[in-house]
Order: C-alpha cells, then structure tokens, then sequence
C-alpha cells in the first residue's frame, strides 16, 4: 500500500507550539499534512520512499505567520530607492542621487520608507529634492505610506496645482500662497500621482507579486495576513495559484475607504467565502484614523501640535454602519486604528455590530490606548494586531517626531504589548510591510527588545514581551486571529504542514542575534518553498 507519507524532518529540535506535545525531534507530513511526530527512529521507520530533510540539529517551529502586510501592494510600491534607513537628509539625498543616475529627463525617481524625523526640521517641501533628481518626476513614500513626497514635474503631471477637496480625510499640503509643497496626506491625494504614473501589465505585476512571495520565504514566512485587497484580488490570487506561483498562504480582505457609495458595499457580500487551497477572504478592512507622525490619527486629546481630532472617515457613522453590515454578514472586521479616540470608537463599533459566531474582530496598530479601554480587549473578545518594529523610530528620550506630538503622558503608554497580553488579550504579531522590514527575526527581536536590534538605544518602556512569547504572536495568535487555529499555529497530527526552521530557536536566541538567524527551511501546505 502506498504511504501518504511524502516528507520526513528528521534531527531537529522540534518546539511544536502544542502544549501537550511541546517538543520533538522529528515530524513527517504527507498531502500537506503533518500526519506523525515523534522521534527520528519513529519517523524514519515510517519515510518508506519519502524524502528526508536531516535538519543536523537545527530548530523547527511552525510556519511564521505576519498578521499585518500588505503583499500585494508592497510588491508593487517597495520598489526604487530603499530609505528606511536613510536616517539624515544627507542619506536621503545619496539615496535619491543614485536612483536618478542615468535615468532620461522624463523617467520616474522614486523611493519608499522615507523618515519624518530624516528632514531633521526642515519644512517638508518639493524643492528639498529637486536639484537632486535634476527635476525629474519624483515620488518618494513615507514610511507608514500615508505620506508622500512629490517633485514639482510629478506635481504638474498629476494636474496638482492647489488645493483640493476630498471626501475623506486627505490633503494636499500647500503653503500661504495656495501652492503645493509636494507633501501629499493619506490615499485620496497620494492616488493623484499614482494614476499619473506609467502603468505596469497584468503579467508584470503577476511576477512581481512571486517575487515578493520568494522574499517572503527566504526569511521563514509562511503566512500573511494581507491588509489590502479589491474583487480584482480574488482573481489575482487564483490566476497565481492556478500557475503554481502562489508560495505563501494569504488570508486577504477587502479594503473599504470613506468615499465608496453604500451601495456598492453589497457587491462584496456574495465574496465572503471566496477561498482556494493556501488562500481565503472573508475579511473587511477599514481605516477608522490616519497616523500620529502627520496628526491624522484621531485622538482624545489633540496632539502638541493641537492636531488629532478628526477621523479619517468624515462621517464615523458611516463607519459603523459599514462594520455593521459586514459583521452581520459573517465578515471578520479589521480596523486600522492608531490614535487612542480611534481604538476606543473601533471598540465601540464592534461592541454595537457584534461578530458571527467564531468570528473575532481584530483592530490594528494601537500606537497608544486609554487605560479604561485596556481590559476591553479580552472582555470583548477583540485580538490586538501589533507591530513593535514601529518602535525603531521612537527615540527612549523622547526627542523624535512621534514622541514630541504625544508627550510624556501618552508615551508611557505606547504600543502596549505587554500590558495588552497581561490583561488576557491575544496580542497577534506582524511587520505592517513594507511600512517596516518584514523580516520575522526582526519582529521577534523588537517585540523583546523594545527597539530594533542593532541600533544601540536603550529600550524604549518596559513592555517587552519574551522570546516565546514573541514567537507565540507569530504563530498560535496569528491563527486564532483568523480562527484557524485547529489547522495552523501548531505542529501537530493533522494541521497543515507550514513549518519553519532556523539555526536557533526563536523562542530562546538572543533577540540581538535572531537578524543574523539562519533561516534553513520553509515549508508551505508540505512543499518546501525555501531552503537555507
């Protein structure tokens, strides 16, 4: 008889995540499946014909899994100068410099990650950069992506010539005169500059998007918790399937943004259960604020600079019809929601809509929290999706942009991880790339270390979280999340077969020393997508 066993991993420190099994020294899996886990005797009696990875002592955990990305688009902005590390405007400037090198008069510069705190007080304004893309057209992203700087060409190309109105809570940045500064504020003013820009083909984008995937799995990732999508992603995920090209599990939502007709919403609903073999919907994601950097996240007492009031959607009533229809539609809701006003008007939106049953509705970001909407989480049965690399802009003395906007009282209070998990909130774990790296080591070294690892400051507060527990973020919170976690977040019989190994275990490696962490396997549904 023919075994279904296919793959055996053998010679491996095995931390399998499963309380009552936590620890083994080899697994075999078969039809994406783990079916045994035991020893290497055990497991290697069973292999038959199948192959057999030795893994020479190396740790295997469960797939990781980044509960906060946006994939899709990721793979389509992250692209031209890299800034998230161009900490000075001079860096800044040899960045942008050397992406204009050679590029004709009318070709495009552009760049992503850019750092408020990078102008080092300079107004931010167009003629910064002009003289160093000879006056191309110019379009460089902030690091949240909220934010975008445009040349004074990229400007006129657009049709941007002074200020516009938006339905939704955007802005074009003008000075005393009515002109342009090219700073450009949330989706509806930076989607000017994008339509303005050359347009890629289906199948460009389609390579691009596997590309990013085979990023993905080289550190490790099995799984992503994508933060952007349309009903044109449905086909995009199944044409990538459908090729083979589809490497990393995604669960993707729909986005919804202020300005959509009500009306329209009622196309999504059909799409619910839209799914394929590593991918699935059933998500709608909404943004209740902007961020504190630019005073658009709302706020229950304005930031120092008097900013912070409004919500992104000018009628927050219209938010919560939103999540009304599609919580009582059986949709899981998603709310990106930085500012204290946003998290608690978020908690009181899904307190209202309700969730179907297994459905737990999950709001992202929570830069800073009022002490009475702590306990709400667990209570209410809300999951707290954090991203701790964030934290590698914040300066421990308090001398950078996000810190100077909030004050003393509310950066005691930032990004509460611990004391989210302490009040028994499942506090789920991710990057928000390309925001941030999307590099898991990097994120399991934050959440420890308070900043990012190898960047000397002290840590920020005293909300670290352990190593295991980082690594539980990144695998068992990420499933319940998504309620998945009786076929995910755990190696054991009868869950899929995403697995990840490193040199070291995650869970007990230095959180300095995790970057430089070997990732030597990743598996996906039992097909190794990655070897080290």
């Amino acid at each position: 008889m023919h075994s279904p066993i296919e793959t055996v991993i053998v010679n491996a420190r095995v931390r399998t995540m499963d309380p009552g099994n936590p620890h083994a020294t080899a697994v075999a899996v078969g039809h994406g499946a783990i079916l045994a886990i035991g020893t290497d005797a055990e497991m290697r009696a069973l292999a038959g014909g199948a192959e057999v990875i030795d893994l020479d002592g190396a740790a295997l955990v469960p797939g990781i899994t980044d509960s906060h990305v946006h994939p899709l688009m990721g793979a389509l902005d992250a692209v031209g100068a890299d800034l998230l590390d161009a900490y000075t405007w001079d860096d800044v400037l040899a960045a942008i410099r050397r992406e204009a090198e050679g590029k004709g008069p009318d070709e495009w510069v552009v760049g992503w990650g850019l750092l408020y705190d990078a102008f080092e007080g300079r107004e931010i304004h167009h003629d910064l950069i002009e003289e160093a893309v000879g006056g191309r057209p110019t379009y460089l992203k902030f690091m949240d992506f909220h934010t975008v700087l445009a040349s004074r060409r990229a400007l006129d190309l657009a049709g941007i010539h002074g200020p516009i109105q938006f339905t939704e809570n955007a802005e074009v940045i003008c000075d005393a005169e009515g002109r342009p500064t090219g700073e450009l504020r949330e989706w509806a003013a930076i989607a000017l500059v994008d339509a303005a820009m050359p347009p890629l083909s289906a199948a460009q984008r389609l390579d691009m998007y596997h590309r990013q995937m085979r990023e993905f799995a080289k550190v490790g990732i099995t799984g992503i918790h994508g933060m952007d999508g349309t009903l044109e992603t449905l086909d995009i995920l199944r044409e990538l399937e459908a090729s083979g090209r589809l490497i990393t599990r995604l669960t993707m939502p729909f986005w919804f943004m202020p300005d959509m007709p009500e009306a329209e919403w009622e196309e999504y609903i059909p799409h619910r259960d839209a799914r394929g073999r590593r991918w699935r919907g059933g998500v709608a994601k909404f943004f209740i604020d902007g961020v504190i950097d630019t005073g658009t996240a709302w706020l229950v007492e304005p930031d120092s600079m008097g900013e912070g009031l409004a919500p992104f959607w000018p009628d927050p009533t219209k938010y919560q019809r939103a999540v009304k229809r599609f919580a009582g539609a059986g949709f899981q809701c998603a709310t990106h929601a930085c500012g204290d006003m946003g998290v608690r008007y978020a908690l009181d939106t899904y307190r209202e809509a309700g969730a179907a049953p297994g459905i737990r509705h999950r709001i992202e970001h929570i830069e800073t929290l009022q002490a009475s909407d702590l306990p709400r989480f667990a209570a209410e049965g809300v999951v707290a999706s954090m991203q701790t690399q964030h934290m590698m802009w914040l300066d421990p003395g308090r001398r950078c942009n996000w810190t100077t906007r909030m004050g003393d009282a509310r950066c005691d209070r930032a990004f509460p991880t611990r004391s989210l998990l302490e009040s028994g909130a499942v506090v789920a774990l991710g990057s928000d790339w390309p925001v941030a790296r999307f590099d898991p080591r990097i994120g399991m070294a934050s959440a420890q270390l308070r900043h990012a690892p190898g960047n000397g400051k002290e840590p920020f507060d005293d909300q670290a979280l352990t190593g295991l527990e980082a690594l539980h973020g990144y695998t068992v919170a990420a499933a319940y999340t998504i309620s998945e976690e009786h076929r995910l977040g755990r190696i054991k019989v009868g869950y899929c077969a995403d697995l990840t190994a490193y040199a070291e275990d995650p869970a007990l490696c230095p959180p300095e020393d995790l970057p430089a962490n070997p990732c030597l396997l990743t598996m996906v549904d039992g097909e190794v997508v990655h070897r080290g």
